[in-house]
């Protein structure tokens, strides 16, 4: 009785809650561990696509960084059959970072000048000149054709229009058109009046093939960079407006950072297809690996063509280890992501 009357008066003396402040009761199917079975009829939906699209891309990416250890097919004396070379280690990627390759003696020697190995750093130098100029000028060109084909005026559908022709017109076609323009007696000359070796001389070959990029792709960038400029609301430039913004400061301080989204996806994607260009150079001036308009990419060509497939999966190798840095830098530090989920766009990253 003396616990029961202990008990009791614990229980008297205790503060009692009131229902309200106890915490609203859970429902009957939140009290318990929850019982519905997960739904994986997505999952069943989009695995074979996800499938088929890693075996896609991932097994040439494997397969390429697979030959890059090994060595060529050989001739063996003794039995008279080509048999493989085996495990080269990373023979081939310091052939081309340090222009090294084996003489026929067995000793590492510098790559001789005119081979392939020995243009690795001019044409890595050729691609990333390209890269810079193209998309520089690109973005400028494109940002002010977006400018005026935002704004109202009679005739802007067909103006939007005849802007896309250079970019619906096939990169092939686009090169042999500026081949017959960049020729001795061609068009560019006889406008300038004067004899420039377009094809033939080293930076005015190369800046033939900037004014052949620019000229098709600007229409790309403006159009990605017009989709952007729709999604600013009138109304902020209207108080701006009433605020005494003028011109330059509306479109630094509106127009600038509402348009960076699209503007950073538009460097991206240009800069990730100027970087593996090579139809462009190709076609204007040959795939010989010496041409000064040589890109990685024709280097890569060239050197399969002499028979130096796992030599050249090294330069693959080389060349997505490259471009993936790049996409890196500018998705992770300069916020040029083309994919946004749902929390960044509403935290505004």
């Amino acid at each position: 009785m003396a616990e029961s009357a202990r008990a009791g008066g614990a229980n008297a003396s205790g503060p009692s809650l009131p229902p309200q402040q106890a915490g609203p009761s859970l429902p009957p199917q939140q009290a318990g561990p929850s019982r519905r079975k997960r739904d994986w009829r997505p999952v069943y939906l989009i695995a074979p696509s996800m499938v088929i699209l890693a075996v896609v891309i991932m097994y040439p990416v494997l397969r390429a960084v697979y030959l890059s250890f090994q060595s060529d097919r050989g001739f063996d004396q003794d039995t008279g059959r080509f048999i493989d070379g085996g495990f080269a280690g990373i023979a081939h990627y310091t052939r081309w970072i340090f222009q090294q390759t084996t003489s026929s003696l067995g000793e590492t020697i510098s790559c001789p000048p005119g081979t392939l190995c020995s243009n690795f750093w001019e044409s890595v130098g050729v691609t990333f000149f390209f890269a810079g100029v193209t998309v520089t000028v690109e973005v400028v060109l494109g940002f002010w054709m977006a400018i005026i084909m935002s704004r109202t005026f009679m005739g802007r559908s067909l103006l939007r229009a005849s802007v896309l022709i250079p970019w619906a017109i096939p990169t092939a076609v686009t090169a042999k058109l500026w081949y017959f323009i960049f020729a001795d007696q061609g068009i560019a000359n006889r406008i300038m009046g004067r004899q420039v070796g377009w094809l033939t001389d080293d930076w005015a070959a190369r800046f033939a093939v900037i004014i052949s990029d620019v000229w098709k792709t600007t229409p790309f960038v403006a159009l990605l960079i017009l989709a952007g400029l729709q999604m600013i609301p009138q109304d902020v430039y209207e108080a701006a407006k009433v605020d005494g913004a003028n011109a330059w400061q509306r479109f630094t301080q509106i127009t600038l950072p509402l348009v960076k989204p699209a503007l950073m996806v538009a460097i991206l994607f240009r800069t990730l297809d100027v970087l593996r260009m090579y139809d462009l150079p190709a076609i204007l001036h040959g795939v010989s690996g010496a041409s000064p308009t040589t890109t990685v990419s024709i280097l890569v060509v060239a050197d399969i063509r002499q028979g130096n497939f796992n030599s050249a999966s090294a330069l693959s190798t080389l060349v997505f280890l490259m471009i993936f840095g790049v996409a890196f830098i500018m998705v992770k530090w300069l916020g040029a992501n083309a994919i946004r989920t749902q929390d960044a766009e509403r935290k505004g990253a």
